[in-house]
């Protein structure tokens, strides 16, 4: 056989290799993007290079793997849910310290649930491994919260601080396979902060 058909042979080869490899990645890149939703946008555009934020996502979900998330007793969900109708209570008299109570709380269930509750952005970033479309919330929220200490927000900022943590508050106290639980009464909720604004 000529050389010519070898260099031929070795030219098609890598071809059907590369575009092998690059359907896998393609893939791998898709079942991610599903998996994380806003959040695998959120990534590439924080990293501005999409490998690098692939693996990112990546060893989010090694790390989330090795955690024990649990879902918590109906005793403890009933008391959480209790604590947060406190909370939007007290938001009437004192919007900004119900917001910081939010907070707090939000802590307590992830804890609770157990998620690590030390460094902020790594809890948001494994609890973006579970609950990707609010976990851009819960940042939103916290962000709110943490400028509530320096009074440069308004209470209109303080609402939509609360209804940003009720949509992660909601999905960490329902029970697994759960539809209902507290994301039922989000309409009602929704519409009684709206109109307890002072």
């Amino acid at each position: 056989m000529a050389s010519w058909v070898w260099i031929l042979i070795v030219i098609a080869a890598v071809v059907v290799i590369a575009l092998i490899a690059m359907a896998v990645r393609q893939r791998r890149a898709t079942a991610l993007r599903e998996r994380f939703g806003p959040e695998y946008d959120r990534a590439v555009e924080a990293r501005e290079d999409r490998r690098a934020a692939e693996a990112e996502l990546r060893d989010r979900e090694k790390q989330r793997a090795r955690l024990d998330i649990k879902p918590l007793p109906e005793g403890t969900r009933a008391r959480f849910a209790q604590e947060w109708q406190d909370v939007q209570e007290r938001f009437v008299d004192q919007p900004q310290e119900a917001v910081v109570t939010a907070d707090r709380l939000l802590y307590s269930v992830m804890d609770a649930r157990g998620y690590p509750v030390g460094d902020f952005d790594a809890q948001a970033d494994l609890v973006s491994v579970d609950h990707p479309e609010v976990v851009e919330d819960y940042r939103f929220a916290h962000g709110i919260c943490e400028r509530a200490g320096t009074q440069q927000v308004s209470t209109e900022d303080l609402r939509e601080a609360l209804l940003h943590y009720r949509s992660l508050f909601s999905e960490l106290l329902r029970a697994d396979g759960d539809q209902e639980d507290v994301t039922e009464r989000r309409t009602t909720d929704e519409s009684e902060v709206a109109n307890e604004r002072p």
